[in-house]
């Protein structure tokens, strides 16, 4: 598994389906999602052994409350821990780690049904390629 692929499962892990922010992310994006109720956008950068390479992603849900988005995060960083989690890939590790402020409530004024929140992790890529 490469670089971006860990990082595909790692987002696709927490049970709601995950997508990188760079690829089409337009109404036939949602259709072969299936439309789903919440779901996580992230962002791929890469780099080889060195400094963490900070990273985010993005909780989405339709709703007139915060609590499922809220949870969702707190779940996230629960599994994440506070020494983080190490993940086998082509090559040798990925290491994410919590980066603070972990999550932040995103306010829009095109729609206020819609919650975001954005969560912030840093990412070490323990390879020599």
């Amino acid at each position: 598994m490469n670089k971006a692929q860990a990082l595909q499962s790692f987002w696709s892990s927490f049970g709601i389906p995950a997508v990188d922010e760079q690829s089409a992310f337009d109404d036939m994006t949602m259709e072969a999602l299936g439309n789903p109720p919440m779901y996580i956008t992230y962002e791929v950068q890469t780099s080889n052994l060195g400094e963490p390479t900070p990273l985010t992603a993005s909780i989405w849900k339709r709703s007139t409350t915060w609590a499922a988005v809220q949870e969702k995060a707190e779940e996230i960083a629960a599994y994440i821990g506070w020494g983080g989690k190490v993940f086998p890939i082509d090559g040798g590790y990925l290491w994410v780690k919590l980066r603070q402020p972990f999550a932040q409530r995103i306010f829009t004024d095109q729609d206020d049904s819609i919650r975001r929140m954005y969560l912030n992790i840093s990412v070490d890529y323990l390879t020599a390629t």
